[in-house]
Parts: structure tokens; C-alpha cells; sequence
């Protein structure tokens, strides 16, 4: 493994042990030459997938993209940081098991929003107004809406205050 701060190829691995419930192994390094200390983390990948984007083109999958973009919309959020991770690596293990090295990314955002409704509304909405490139409030609007039918049914705002 490289140093990442003197680009030494010789480091060695001071302490290892499991992260992420089992899923994942966090190394301690430490670069002989430089006297630098880094941490690296180990997964299981059991293919290399690549994202058709809309457009035809093609990229490889980035996990570290994908979490940034969790992140984002999970950003001064109630929920904890291994919850999170739990919800990244199973994204990661179902896109894996799909069984074709393809997969749209319309396929990658539905999952997302999926297991981001399962957690965080909130934070489901801002991946939504992303993903779905919502272009005004209305766009907003018509998204929560969706989510409150039964809202929607009775009678909209107000419809449900006592005594009216």
C-alpha cells in the first residue's frame, strides 16, 4: 500500500481488525520512510460493476460517489453514522448480487430512495429533488404530496383540525 503522504510503497500494517459488522477490515499503517500513519479499509467485491448513465454513457461504480451523495442528503440528520454505513454497504451487496455487471442508474437512484425512505424522509426528499431534478417549489410540493395521499384525500391542509 502507498503512503499517501511520501508515496512510499513500503508500509506496514500495525493493528487490523473487523469494521463495519464484519463486512470490512480496518488497517492501521505506517510508513517506515516518512514516519506517516494511515488507516485503509478492506471490502469484499464481488464484481466490477459499471452505471449506464441515461445517456448511454458508462462509467465505472464509485462507492465512495455513492456515499457522498448519502451523505449529502443525510446531512445534519438524526441518524447515526454505522446506520448509515449499514445502509451503503447493503445498497452495495444488492446492486452486487443483481447478477449483471450493468446496472442503469435509474436502477442505482430507485434503491437509494428506497432505503433512504426506510431511515429519513427528509433526507429522502433532498435525494429526490436531485435525482428527480426538481426545477421549483412546486416540483417539492407535488413530491411530498405524493408521500401523504391520505392527506391529499382528506381534504388537504386543515382538513383534520379539531372542531372544524
Amino acid at each position: 500500500m502507498r503512503c499517501p503522504f511520501c508515496g512510499n510503497i513500503e508500509t506496514q500494517v500495525k493493528d487490523s481488525r473487523p469494521a463495519e459488522e464484519h463486512v470490512s477490515i480496518r488497517r492501521r499503517r505506517f510508513c517506515p520512510a516518512c514516519g506517516g500513519r494511515f488507516t485503509t479499509y478492506e471490502r469484499v467485491q464481488l464484481r466490477d460493476l459499471v452505471v449506464v448513465k441515461t445517456n448511454g454513457r458508462r462509467e465505472d461504480f464509485d462507492r465512495d460517489k455513492l456515499e457522498r451523495s448519502i451523505r449529502i442528503a443525510l446531512q445534519k440528520r438524526p441518524v447515526e453514522p454505522e446506520r448509515i454505513e449499514q445502509m451503503i454497504s447493503g445498497i452495495v451487496r444488492r446492486l452486487e448480487s443483481m447478477g449483471d455487471t450493468d446496472i442503469a442508474s435509474k436502477t442505482v437512484g430507485e434503491i437509494v430512495m428506497e432505503s433512504l425512505a426506510r431511515i429519513d424522509t427528509v433526507a429522502y426528499v433532498r435525494f429526490a429533488s436531485v435525482y428527480k431534478n426538481f426545477q421549483a417549489a412546486d416540483d417539492f410540493d407535488k413530491f411530498v404530496s405524493e408521500l401523504r395521499p391520505d392527506a391529499a384525500a382528506g381534504g388537504g391542509a386543515g382538513g383534520d383540525k379539531p372542531g372544524a
